[in-house]
């Protein structure tokens, strides 16, 4: 990236350019560091030696195909320093993505990692429904770290190479053009003059709001010749001096504590929002918003739908005229094509644009994201036909959209599918299918074995019994959840300790029920599907599989690759399938089983490995971190909780209300060892009595 000046009534000395072209030359260069006590073993080496080398020659698909527990993520981490390109990394939910998002930043401390997933911590589109006539307004709640996190996500990708974006499909959907976003920052620095009302020009038009009372992410504040800014994308803020029309210094400080982080002597802010336009630009797209408006309102009028047509013209007008006073509106997003100047039909910018050319993609478990990505297009569009067809939106509002999966397909240049089960459509479009069999730990996939359901309930309980006279957890995995709620009132019936687990119980109740199963505060947990990908349970040895033989997503083949592969993370694994005949997805899940397991077998037995579980050093693992993370809570918690007086009740408000907040941001970052903590002090805080 070549950093031009910025234009100003002044020139720019050639001193101030070359230092400013060289500071970027030197963040361009930054080189890809893995950090890890650990080195490849087993088949990672191969793994990592030829997907790396087929990234180099130019393969554009290739698969690693990993059994679970083989180390997939360090794989990728490996290739990525081998590679040395900017990476994508793609999940299909939020929990996996945290997950990635942690792992990549342990193992890539000295460069940028950033989290790119949909902000919304609740969601209602914007939505028509003509047979009862009911329209449903957009409602949303926005989470104001996510949303931090996305504008750094690009922040990044402008400033430098050396960056990974963990991000979910929600990387697919429409967002502001990057030129726009790059060429609207504004630079300082002490060299130039600049009068401090023209920088508050500037950061308006950025989207920053003025706030002299409170400086909040994505505000500024002006007292005397100070001016503050709270970047969008940053967790500091920057001071601003002036002497006159002379910057004298700029300080970076923390909003919360005013202590001074860092002095600069030039300092780049980018706009606070994704979706802005240069001033002169506005004119000319709102003629072209006019332009479609005029023409959609002729269609409609022709075709007899007068109301529809006096609605989209309320609506937009109003909308038109906020853009030529603020230079944005509720919902500008759906506008982005004539602001853009895209034709009808042209795929939007999106967070695929941000990155270089020379990119690479990780689409993680793609057996699920790659279908979750080719689904998004058509369900966006026909709950948006229904607002254009009846006066709601414009047309332009069906190009606000997530990328079709063949656009997607030619935004990616090289890809790595990921995945146990890898789907038919990764195969056949892979080069290469690089397989991953052997664990680090030497442990093996489980023994499988087949039982009719005749008798079953009495089988489980034997097989239970057995593991926990030694020690270890059991998992049960029905189709329904009434199913589980009824087969844990019965195992509870028999003096067992069980618990049952489904999508109803709230997220951080789930972690504390699966931490639970690990201490051993009861030893059988019966669930449905919410125990398949991305859990690492080392202390289960049986695993007991109810209806196996049942057609179904929950019993396909993939599906039941992956239940069987949690009991791989113990040398005692066992699983059961309980059928009365066995389905074709049986025999192949059986069959691949067995294929590893063999393979896995032979060469612990060349390199005289002997397989063993770890749960004890997990145990103390998970003690200590809790431990830590504790007293990491409360030193992060002493200056706000010193900031209020808990004896007065406005004031105890206040801080509950900011614990909650920040127990929710722990919350969506996985981190709910801490969001626990924020729990019990909010609890304490409810119960204090004057």
């Amino acid at each position: 990236m070549v950093l031009k000046p910025k234009k100003t009534d002044k020139k720019v000395s050639s001193t101030v350019f070359y230092k400013m072209s060289f500071r970027c030359i030197l963040s361009t260069m930054r080189k890809f560091q893995l950090v890890s006590e650990y080195a490849p073993s087993g088949d990672q080496i191969t793994a990592i030696d030829a997907l790396a080398q087929g990234i180099l020659r130019g393969d554009r698909y290739q698969t690693l195909k990993g059994v679970t527990g083989s180390g997939k993520t360090f794989t990728m981490a490996n290739i990525i320093e081998r590679v040395q390109r900017p990476t994508l990394i793609i999940s299909h939910n939020k929990t996996l993505s945290a997950q990635l998002y942690s792992e990549f930043k342990n193992f890539f401390p000295h460069n940028a990692v950033e989290y790119f997933v949909s902000y919304y911590d609740y969601y209602q589109p914007e939505a028509y429904v003509p047979a009862r006539d009911l329209y449903i307004e957009k409602d949303a709640s926005i989470n104001d770290e996510i949303d931090r996190m996305r504008l750094r996500a690009t922040f990044s990708l402008m400033e430098r190479r050396d960056v990974i974006v963990v991000a979910t499909v929600s990387c697919i959907y429409g967002l502001g053009l990057p030129e726009t976003w790059k060429d609207l920052r504004i630079h300082i620095d002490k060299n130039i003059d600049m009068e401090p009302a023209v920088l508050k020009r500037q950061l308006t038009a950025l989207q920053y709001e003025r706030n002299d009372d409170v400086l909040e992410r994505g505000r500024y504040r002006s007292k005397g010749d100070v001016i503050e800014i709270f970047p969008a994308y940053l967790e500091e803020a920057y001071r601003v001096e002036f002497d006159w029309e002379t910057i004298t210094s700029i300080k970076k400080f923390n909003p919360l504590t005013h202590e001074i982080v860092a002095d600069y002597d030039e300092l780049t802010i980018y706009p606070a929002k994704h979706f802005v336009m240069p001033e002169d630009a506005i004119p000319n797209a709102i003629g072209r918003i006019r332009k479609q408006l005029d023409d959609r309102l002729q269609e409609l009028r022709q075709a007899g739908s007068i109301l529809e047509a006096e609605r989209l013209k309320t609506r937009t007008e109003y909308d038109l005229e906020m853009l030529a006073e603020m230079g944005y509106c509720p919902g500008i997003e759906n506008y982005s094509a004539p602001i853009a100047n895209r034709k009808p039909g042209e795929p939007p910018a999106t967070l695929f644009h941000y990155f270089p050319d020379d990119f690479i993609v990780f689409l993680d478990e793609s057996h699920v994201t790659l279908p979750q990505v080719g689904g998004m297009y058509e369900g966006d569009r026909s709950r948006k036909q229904n607002l254009v067809n009846f006066g709601f939106r414009l047309p332009s509002a069906l190009d606000n959209r997530p990328l079709k999966i063949a656009e997607f397909e030619a935004k990616i240049k090289q890809a790595i599918f990921v995945s146990a089960t890898p789907g038919k459509t990764e195969v056949a479009k892979s080069t290469q299918v690089v397989e991953q069999l052997i664990r680090p730990t030497g442990l093996l996939d489980p023994i499988l074995e087949v039982h009719t359901s005749e008798g079953q309930m009495e089988d489980i309980y034997r097989e239970v019994t057995e593991r926990i006279a030694r020690g270890e957890r059991s998992l049960l995995l029905t189709l329904t959840k009434k199913m589980a709620e009824d087969l844990t009132e019965y195992l509870l019936s028999l003096n067992l300790k069980v618990k049952y687990i489904h999508s109803e119980v709230e997220t951080i109740e789930r972690v504390e029920i699966l931490k639970g199963l690990r201490n051993g505060e009861f030893d059988v947990l019966v669930g449905i599907n919410l125990l398949r990908e991305g859990i690492d349970l080392p202390e289960v040895s049986f695993i007991g599989i109810l209806d196996a033989d049942k057609i179904g997503f929950l019993r396909s083949t993939t599906s039941l690759i992956q239940i069987i592969g949690r009991a791989a993370r113990n040398a005692e694994g066992k699983v059961i399938l309980y059928a009365d005949r066995i389905s074709d997805a049986m025999k192949e899940a059986i069959t691949e089983t067995n294929r590893r397991r063999s393979i896995q077998e032979r060469y612990n037995k060349e390199h005289h490995i002997t397989p063993k579980t770890i749960t004890k050093a997990i145990t103390d693992i998970l003690v200590r971190e809790n431990e830590t993370k504790a007293e990491a809570v409360t030193d992060e918690l002493e200056p706000i909780l010193n900031s209020h007086n808990i004896f007065n009740g406005n004031e105890r408000k206040k801080l509950i209300a900011k614990l909650e907040k920040q127990m929710a941001e722990y919350a969506d970052m996985l981190m709910y060892e801490q969001a626990a903590i924020l729990r019990d002090k909010i609890i304490e805080l409810k119960s204090f009595k004057k």
